[in-house]
Formats: C-alpha cells, sequence, structure tokens
C-alpha cells in the first residue's frame, strides 16, 4: 500500500495524480534527504559520503536510526540489479570505519548519540522504481538487515513509499511465551505481562524486527512502531508510534508524552498492569503497527 507524503508546497492546479517514477535518481534522493526522519525514520547525516581514495566510493546518505543504528541509504529512479550489492558494499565498509562514522554522529548529533550507536544493527535501505524477484529472494538469504521500498511520485506534490520487503538479518531476540492468567501484581506476573505484550507485537504481521537495547526493546518495521520498557513496580510500559490527538486518553492507562524524556520511542505511553489491559491495548497496537 502506498504511503503519500506531502515533500513540496505547489500550486493547486496538479491536474492528476497518475504515479511516476522521478525523472533522475538524484530527485528522489534530495526529496528523502529533506525530510528523512519522516519518511524512513532516519536522523539525516550526511550526503554522497566519500570512502576515501583506496574504495573510491560514495555513499547515496548516511543516517542513524530511531534505535541507533546505522544506516545506509541507496537510491535507483527505476529497477536496478546492482542496488543491493552496491549497499552492501558500502555497510561492510561503513562497519569497517566505525570510529569516522562516530566522529561523524558526533559532529552532527553530539556525543551522547556517539555513545549509543548500535553497531550490532546496522540497516541498508534501499529505495528505487521497483525490484525483481531476484531481488527480494537474495535479501531473505543475507544476513543483513535490509529494506527494499519503492517509491513513485503523485502529481507534482506527493511522493509515495513502499515497503517491499524488510529482512532483520538476525532473529529477533522475543521468546514466544505461554502464558495464563495474569491477574497477579508481583515482579513474576509484570515479567509475564512484558513478554505477553511481546509475543501480540511480534505476532501482528511480516517484517517485524525486534532490536534489544539496554533500556527497552523497539519493533520495527520500516520505522519502530512500538517499545517495551523492562517492568516498573506495577506497570510495564509500551510506548507507541501514534499521533495521541488522534487517540481517546483513558487517564492511568494511556498518556500522551510528546516532548517528555523516556526510554523507548513513540509519543503515546500505555500502561500495562493486568491482561486485561493487554486486550484493550491491542486495537492501538495494531493501529501503531499498519501506520509504521
Amino acid at each position: 500500500m502506498w504511503e503519500l507524503r506531502l515533500f513540496k508546497t505547489m500550486d493547486r492546479g496538479v491536474s492528476e495524480l497518475a504515479p511516476r517514477l522521478a525523472a533522475a535518481e538524484v530527485d528522489v534522493q534530495r526529496l528523502v534527504e529533506t525530510d528523512m526522519e519522516a519518511l524512513l525514520g532516519v536522523r539525516f547525516l550526511a550526503s554522497e559520503y566519500s570512502t576515501g581514495p583506496v574504495h573510491a566510493g560514495r555513499i547515496d546518505s548516511l543516517g542513524l536510526d530511531a534505535n541507533g543504528a546505522p544506516v545506509v541509504v541507496e537510491y535507483k529512479r527505476g529497477t536496478d540489479p546492482g542496488v543491493i550489492n552496491q549497499g552492501l558494499f558500502y555497510l561492510s565498509w561503513l562497519v569497517d570505519h566505525r570510529s569516522e562514522f562516530e566522529h561523524l554522529v558526533r559532529d552532527k548529533l553530539g556525543a551522547n548519540a556517539a555513545a549509543q550507536v548500535l553497531w550490532s544493527g546496522p540497516r541498508l535501505i534501499c529505495v528505487a522504481g521497483d525490484y525483481t524477484r531476484y531481488d527480494l529472494h537474495a535479501v531473505r538469504e543475507h544476513r543483513r538487515s535490509i529494506d527494499l521500498v519503492r517509491y513513485r511520485f503523485f502529481g507534482r506534490d506527493l511522493i509515495g513509499l513502499e515497503t517491499v520487503a524488510t529482512v532483520a538479518g538476525r532473529p529477533t531476540q522475543g521468546r514466544r511465551v505461554q502464558h495464563t492468567g495474569l491477574a497477579g501484581m508481583g515482579p513474576e506476573r509484570l515479567v509475564e505481562l512484558a513478554a505477553a505484550a511481546d509475543e501480540v507485537l511480534l505476532g501482528l504481521g511480516d517484517g517485524i524486527t525486534k532490536v534489544q537495547r539496554k533500556h527497552y526493546s523497539a519493533y520495527r518495521r520500516l520505522q519502530n512502531f512500538a517499545s517495551i520498557c523492562p517492568p516498573q513496580r506495577t506497570k510495564v510500559h509500551v510506548y507507541l508510534s501514534l499521533d495521541p490527538a488522534d487517540v481517546d486518553l483513558v487517564p492511568d492507562f494511556t498518556r500522551n508524552v510528546t516532548g517528555l524524556g523516556h526510554h523507548g520511542t513513540g509519543d503515546l505511553e500505555v500502561r500495562l498492569r493486568t491482561e486485561r489491559d493487554l486486550e484493550r491495548a491491542q486495537d492501538l497496537f495494531r493501529a501503531s503497527y499498519a501506520a509504521a
């Protein structure tokens, strides 16, 4: 399904919204880099980044995702059988030049962001007009985290992005837990409740990657859609990437945390204390998954 994003303010005289490819690859790159965080969930760091005289290449875009993972973004106007191999070449270069990347992060985002770079999960995102069946097979056979994203321009002021394939690169760290009756409030019950929420989130659909950080677990498709923090005394906090203004907030169950510091990502906080809370939260989980 295409997700349309406003990328340019134009006259309202657009006569049609027929999908089309860009005139040139650089047009796609320019538009994505202009609003990369909204489009891909990645903070933009650099464009046409040089890999030095030995490798003699230029990485289209470098970024850092919401979990601190390094991201290489490669663009192609149409279908190009070399996009994945080219991107993986640059991703391997990046992993071998960690200090250089961390210096870039420090310069752009500060020392705290540089200290929390997640080298266990570097990512490649390919944005292209289309992909072949061989591309889809290749990413599923590879050990790296790879996202294949198809784009289209609509009229003169809309870009559509469609995730074609998302591969985690390694098995998720979630453990499937059989759970029955979570009525208690003790620490063991809260651990079971968190595990049950983990199971629900991982079971929402295909292409979900779980990313384990020190203070939270993130669940993403192309972008994060949920985060779970370790249980506190009486509750489990889940953060969802939904606009709290679009949700009927319920006191002591859902809360708007926009602008408030917290572990994990997302502006809607959901507090789970019982299995009943988990049941009524599932519509919110599904909405956040769909939006990602």
